[in-house]
């Protein structure tokens, strides 16, 4: 078989001196306008342009279906010192497969690998990179002008967290595309009452089992559903529905497959060289090093590229916790201290807060989301007062103990209360979002329907108890796909959700419960407008563990944006219940969970105006007697104050 008969030009690069630079410094942020394969010209002649960092290569090439992935026919040159290797190919045209062959300096070791800057990769199982263009015509401009208003921390938020491949499915089993997702998921999105959808990270995988944690495609949409065009227009339709996007995005580790990063060029070139910070022993993955300045650029590179290329409103930033801690999940001896002597990983904190600077200069109108764990100070505050800088970081603490405290039969409550209280200590120290997220309904722990204690019945109630917490408590929503209709199964990833269920009251009755809590939520500044502040927030009953009842005040910045929350924990009808108030005032009961409409028992449901008296109560002047039903929450408006 003869070989192509092709030329590689060297006189066409998209590389200034400015470029290599900010490269080696640290600081480019836009290397997806530089790196990776770019349609391009050279004297009229159309091809592909290619760039890739490899300094420990001795020889590196272009490989693919348009040379027959013949290993000496297209081979890039140096860029000067900067360790980047470049070249154009004429007559390349969009779609075609390549990677990278590389000869490493160090014992010859020969290796392909994809392109860690492609646009598009080829659908798993398969793992070539493709030429490709990221052009698209967005149409939802009147969104983005406006986006502001809906990522506000003093805005509602409340987020459906959705696993693209396992949400819906077609009848044979089929993953559906992303544009047919589009119109599925914004309107059951809209229905549902959610202000965002959360993708799990749709990134190129090659696992499909890892829900695309295991990345190797940083800034190319995972094949499986569709072109990267596919994914802008689902993107596009849920802002044109008036929906936001937050994507999953995975700077803690990476997987070792051969194609991907991990020994790029027969070094350690994008992972610590040292396995004690340079392997994850949890996900038995590699960590970024995240010292090096190339690898900074990459990873700012790609976080900015979503919200560029992509419209993505935010980004949720995965492991943060385990970027922060050089013994994250070691034992003494298998991690290595700072220069300091001390446990904390001062360059992922850098990155971190160099990540967070660039992401609100440039887009003031999104938001980031750590996903962290721990009691690390000051995530969610500005970088220039001390913080990470991230817009919001998960209550890990809420949902661990909220989760607990519900799993209990509601007779050992009463020993417990203080697991649900002790959330108010700390609730105002960070921007938080209350997650009831995927890693919640996986690995035997059961669905959240399925967690909560009694026969049917009783568990219904409890889950719509838990949502009625939930979304009057101080902070943003989060609730993962099948949550909203009791799923009884945990989440399977190779499955679709059990859609079936919803022709069962019960089931229907929990999603329209969610519905009408978002719309509560949305509606009452009271419910979202001081998430972050404590004024937003008072106690009116917070020790009456005995009944195991919690009552408290939600505010809004106006004098009248007041509601009053009162949640009985067992399954005991209390009537004539009475709370302390500070101040007089009629109320009427705008939701209860125990509602017939929601499949409740309708107990004890007041449909009038309730009178303030002036009866002391818990030291406060003024209070009111409630009826409260069993396992149920409900939750009263101010309909005129003193």
């Amino acid at each position: 078989m003869s070989r192509p008969k092709t030329k590689v030009y060297y006189d066409v690069s998209l590389l200034s001196d400015d470029d290599l630079y900010l490269f080696n410094e640290g600081s480019h942020y836009t290397l997806y306008n530089k790196l990776g394969s770019h349609a391009t010209k050279r004297k009229g002649v159309k091809g592909y342009y290619f760039a890739v960092w490899a300094p420990n290569a001795a020889e590196l090439t272009v490989v693919g279906d348009f040379n027959e992935w013949n290993t000496t026919s297209h081979p890039l040159r140096p860029k000067g010192s900067s360790g980047i290797w470049e070249g154009f190919l004429p007559g390349i045209s969009s779609g075609s497969l390549y990677k990278y062959h590389i000869v490493s300096r160090r014992d010859h070791y020969t290796v392909d690998k994809a392109d860690p800057l492609a646009f598009a990769a080829e659908t798993a199982p398969h793992t070539a990179s493709l030429t490709s263009h990221i052009d698209y015509v967005w149409s939802d401009g009147e969104w983005m002008a406006g986006r502001w208003r809906k990522n506000h921390v003093g805005s509602p938020i409340s987020v459906y967290e959705v696993h693209l491949g396992s949400w819906r499915r077609g009848n044979d089993g089929r993953y559906l595309t992303y544009r047919e997702m589009a119109f599925l998921l914004a309107d059951y999105v809209k229905e549902a009452g959610f202000s965002h959808v959360e993708l799990l990270p749709v990134m190129e995988h090659p696992f499909f089992g890892s829900w695309g944690y295991q990345v190797t495609g940083y800034f190319a949409p995972t094949a499986r559903y569709g072109k990267p065009q596919d994914l802008m227009f689902l993107i596009d339709h849920l802002h044109q529905a008036g929906i936001g996007v937050i994507m999953d995005w995975v700077p803690a580790h990476f997987p070792g497959d051969e194609h991907g990063l991990a020994y790029f060029d027969g070094t350690h070139l994008y992972e610590h060289a040292d396995p004690k910070r340079g392997f994850h022993p949890d996900w038995q993955s590699w960590i970024f090093n995240y010292g090096c300045n190339e690898v900074r650029s990459f990873l700012i590179s790609s976080a900015l590229y979503w919200l560029d290329k992509y419209h993505a409103d935010g980004l949720r930033v995965d492991g943060v916790a385990s970027m922060l801690y050089l013994d994250y999940s070691r034992k003494a001896g298998q991690w290595s201290p700072n220069k300091n002597g001390g446990r904390e990983n001062l360059e992922a904190i850098d990155l971190l807060k160099r990540l967070n600077t660039e992401i609100y200069r440039r887009f003031p109108d999104v938001q980031t989301i750590a996903e962290e764990s721990t009691a690390w100070p000051m995530v969610s505050h500005p970088v220039h007062t001390g913080g990470l800088g991230f817009g919001y970081k998960w209550d890990m603490g809420w949902m661990h103990d909220t989760l607990r405290y519900f799993q209990l039969d509601p007779i050992h409550r009463r020993y417990h209360h203080n697991v649900l209280t002790f959330r108010m200590i700390y609730a105002f120290s960070e921007n938080y979002v209350l997650p009831l997220s995927h890693d919640e309904v996986v690995y035997g722990k059961a669905s959240l329907l399925g967690k909560m204690p009694g026969d049917e019945w009783h568990k219904f109630a409890n889950l719509r108890l838990l949502y009625t917490y939930m979304f009057t408590q101080p902070g943003k929503k989060l609730l993962f796909m099948g949550g909203e209709f009791g799923q009884w199964h945990e989440w399977r990833h190779d499955e679709t959700l059990d859609w079936q269920l919803l022709k069962y009251d019960r089931h229907r009755q929990i999603l329209d419960l969610v519905s009408d809590l978002n719309r509560l939520y949305f509606s009452s500044p009271a419910l979202h407008e001081l998430d972050a502040e404590i004024g937003g927030f008072e106690w009116l009953a917070a020790d009456d563990a005995a009944a195991s009842v919690l009552a408290y005040l939600r505010r809004g910045r106006a004098p009248g944006a007041i509601v009053l929350v009162v949640l009985n924990l067992t399954p005991v009808l209390r009537s004539g219940y009475r709370i302390g108030i500070p101040e007089t005032g009629s109320w009427r009961v705008a939701f209860s969970s125990d509602d017939p409409i929601y499949g409740g028992s309708g107990s004890l449901i007041c449909k009038g105006i309730i009178q303030s008296e002036n009866a002391v109560v818990n030291g406060r002047p003024y209070s009111i007697s409630l009826d409260l039903p069993p396992l149920g929450g409900i939750i009263l408006t101010l309909v005129k104050g003193s």
